[in-house]
């Protein structure tokens, strides 16, 4: 396995690690205090080409594959969550569908103005009576003429404010269950779409979620995403696919708590000397750097397997619950070591502990990440045995 990367890629990367640090940093406790993400940042977001990482270069993007992204990634995770979850999941689940399911049309339509971010890319599965249980849709498209007719709606959507592009799931033929249901490109102006309730979270500050609503929605037929049927079948290929993404983000955030953590220990005295060199903080710092070391080596091995056009399917669960896991791990041991301050709102400290829970919840659940895994575990087994 070769994870080095190309002089260009390592171009970008330090320009990403400059502008996480020299600009997005600048901002972060902005984000915080306002819920947004300041267009200065959005811009220079643009002029970098983060927002067509996953798009071909034919289309204006930059088209890296999975080892390139997940350097970025990481980079990008290393500063303020709410604006990396709005680069993620445009470059993620909100392009990578119509990439790779899209007709030519389709492409040469939406994946010039996604490269530049003049559009912003969405995913739209999860309902109220669909989470975890994401084939239990009640969102219907019916076919009339030249047209499909979308009643339904969605909860939870990342980017649904800032979204010009959604890719949206619905059902299709309720006889068949998952396999009726089919995926969607849908505009945020075509008739009958609405968008619902902003939802106040407990963290990612700036990455703005949202419900759908459809109400007779006009569809054209032209904008089916893959053949119909196979829309639940894609969907959790994309997620499969972003992953390794998500642990790499993961990744980079704990690298962040890591820093801070030695900084403080080197400033902060406790009993006469600096609290790095007390024995205690000292085994808290070894297990944040054994599993940062571990998660690294497991992001980028799925990243490679991916590249390689490997199955994935239980590595990547692995990576993602295992990159959640510990990131979760390390926030939690990123407060305790800077105690009081680490609890206080006016430090980063207590923002990455509130960002790091929703890992363990989106884009699949831990709990749905141990059943894929145990599900390969025993497809492997039953394929031995003949």
């Amino acid at each position: 396995m070769d994870f080095s990367l190309s002089e260009e890629i390592e171009f970008l990367r330090e320009n990403v690690r400059k502008f996480v640090k020299e600009e997005v940093e600048a901002v972060a406790m902005e984000i915080e205090e306002n819920n947004e993400i300041p267009e200065k940042i959005i811009e220079q977001s643009k002029e970098m080409g983060l927002f067509s990482l996953s798009i071909p270069e034919e289309y204006g993007g930059l088209g890296l594959d999975m080892v390139d992204k997940c350097a970025i990634f990481e980079e990008l995770g290393k500063t303020h969550n709410g604006f990396t979850t709005l680069i993620g999941a445009h470059t993620g689940i909100g392009t990578v569908g119509i990439v790779e399911f899209g007709t030519d049309e389709q492409k040469q339509k939406y994946l010039p103005k996604m490269a530049t971010g003049e559009w912003i890319g969405a995913f739209a599965l999860t309902e109220p009576s669909a989470g975890s249980n994401a084939a239990n849709l009640k969102t219907t498209a019916v076919k009339k003429g030249d047209k499909y007719i979308i009643n339904g709606s969605k909860h939870y959507i990342t980017n649904a404010v800032d979204a010009d592009v959604f890719t949206v799931m619905a059902i299709t033929d309720p006889e068949k269950g998952a396999k009726g249901i089919t995926s969607f490109i849908v505009e945020k102006d075509f008739p009958g779409f609405s968008l619902g309730k902003v939802e106040e979270k407990m963290g990612l500050r700036g990455s703005h979620s949202a419900e759908l609503f459809f109400d007779d929605m006009e569809v054209p037929v032209e904008n089916v995403l893959g053949e119909e049927g196979q829309g639940y079948v894609n969907a959790l290929k994309v997620l499969a696919n972003g992953r390794a993404g998500l642990a790499a983000r993961n990744l980079g955030s704990c690298e962040k708590l890591l820093e801070h953590c030695l900084n403080y220990a080197k400033e902060r005295e406790q009993f006469g000397k600096p609290i790095l060199d007390i024995q205690t903080i000292q085994n808290m710092l070894a297990d944040i750097s054994l599993q940062i070391e571990t998660l690294k080596s497991l992001t980028y091995r799925v990243a490679w397997m991916t590249d390689q056009k490997q199955r994935v399917v239980k590595e990547a669960a692995i990576a993602k619950l295992y990159g959640s896991e510990v990131y979760n791990k390390v926030a939690d041991l990123a407060v305790q070591i800077h105690g009081g301050i680490g609890y206080m709102k006016d430090y980063p400290i207590e923002r990455y502990y509130r960002d790091a829970r929703i890992t363990k919840i989106y884009e699949g659940t831990s709990e749905i990440q141990r059943n894929i895994i145990a599900g390969e575990l025993i497809r492997e087994l039953k394929r031995k045995e003949g």
